[in-house]
């Protein structure tokens, strides 16, 4: 392909034999005419005669071609393969199974093209976007929730959407795309940095020939590549939110204890000080899984300890002040439980920053000069 090729239209598939013609088709009637164009069909070695159907286009003198890859798998790497074999000056994004309409192509390379978008998406909860109607409500419920959980990330309605274009020069470097699941385009919305993105309605079909892929697996890879993009986007605010999660469970089991060891005979004073122990135990472990997940870990028990130790300042923090407030404040001396929940929480805090520096900080430096890079830093 030469320089002057405008559009590229990267396609992944899995078994999708019989939707490969009628997409190529529909994109050839609609973009044919107007400009220059490739098809990039990448398939998942669907070994169902995808490849032919190719071929036999082709020699029909369409401008396809299929990327066969046998090593890896997934929707989000085949699009990313897509796209670093591109040729055209614009790419487009979209399934292969008749469910994104190819008539809103040219609008959507319009808005690229005439710099009013930078990255657009064919949507279906803008003005004049709608979807088939016999979706059911649990179906409609799924889809609503999951595009609420991910519109902090974004400026656009239909975060979700696997419609989407951009400027090829715009891509994010590779290296720095971590796709996981489907949801690729707002991968690589967010991670790319774009200013200006446009929504283009559509309306959003049902697939016709084949089966769909989405299952319970990938959208819990989706809650996982939220997780990961929340981190990216807002690093010090989503990694305050895990640990005050984690910190709320293990006041729960901080909780347990106290009023179980006051149970068994121990003075409230007693029982708050060893319940601090299963508490911090649980919130080391669970921010080291969740939390701090993406950081290099030391050994459980160096880390367990330099987690204790820090805490241990917060630790004054929480049963100082809880002893100040049942011993002082006759509010607290009557009601103890509000005192504790007081402490709780100057702890936290404080544990909070202590941990985030010095505790897990081999792996912060790493991610920070990450962050720094000059290049663009990741649906259906």
């Amino acid at each position: 392909m030469s320089d002057a090729l405008k559009l590229s239209v990267v396609i992944p598939t899995y078994k999708e034999v019989l939707n490969i013609p009628l997409i190529t088709q529909k994109i050839g009637e609609v973009v044919g005419q107007h400009c220059s164009y490739e098809v990039i069909f990448v398939d998942d070695n669907s070994q169902d005669g995808s490849v032919e159907a190719v071929s036999v286009l082709q020699q029909q003198g369409y401008p396809v071609r299929i990327e066969v890859r046998t090593q890896e798998r997934g929707l989000s790497t085949a699009v990313i393969h897509g796209i670093s074999t591109a040729q055209g000056e614009y790419i487009i994004v979209m399934d292969a199974d008749l469910s994104h309409p190819a008539e809103a192509i040219l609008p959507m390379l319009s808005k690229l093209e005439s710099g009013v978008a930078d990255f657009c998406v064919g949507s279906r909860y803008v003005k004049g976007g709608s979807f088939d109607e016999d979706w059911g409500i649990f179906r409609l419920l799924n889809s609503k929730i999951a595009t609420w959980l991910a519109l902090p990330l974004c400026s656009i309605k239909d975060p979700m959407s696997g419609f989407f274009g951009f400027q090829r020069s715009h891509f994010p470097k590779t290296h720095l795309l971590s796709p996981l699941g489907y949801k690729i385009g707002l991968e690589i919305l967010v991670k790319g940095r774009f200013k200006n993105p446009q929504e283009v309605p559509i309306h959003f079909s049902d697939r016709q020939h084949g089966e769909s892929k989405l299952d319970l697996k990938e959208q819990v890879r989706y809650l996982r590549h939220l997780r990961r993009l929340y981190t990216f986007k807002f690093p010090a605010a989503s990694e305050f939110v895990q640990f005050g999660l984690v910190g709320g469970t293990g006041f729960l089991l901080d909780s347990l204890f106290y009023f179980c060891l006051q149970l068994a005979g121990l003075t409230h004073d007693m029982a708050r000080a060893i319940s601090f122990w299963p508490a911090v135990t649980w919130n080391w472990f669970w921010n080291r899984t969740i939390t701090f997940t993406d950081r290099k870990k030391d050994s459980k028990f160096k880390q367990w300890a330099s987690f204790v130790t820090t805490s241990g300042f917060g630790f004054v923090l929480n049963f100082g002040s809880y002893k100040l407030l049942t011993d002082y404040v006759p509010f607290f001396m009557e009601h103890k439980y509000p005192a504790l929940m007081v402490g709780v929480l100057m702890g936290m805090g404080f544990n909070f920053m202590v941990a985030r520096v010095l505790v897990f900080r081999p792996l912060e430096k790493e991610v920070l000069e990450g962050d720094t890079t000059d290049s663009f830093p990741e649906q259906k």
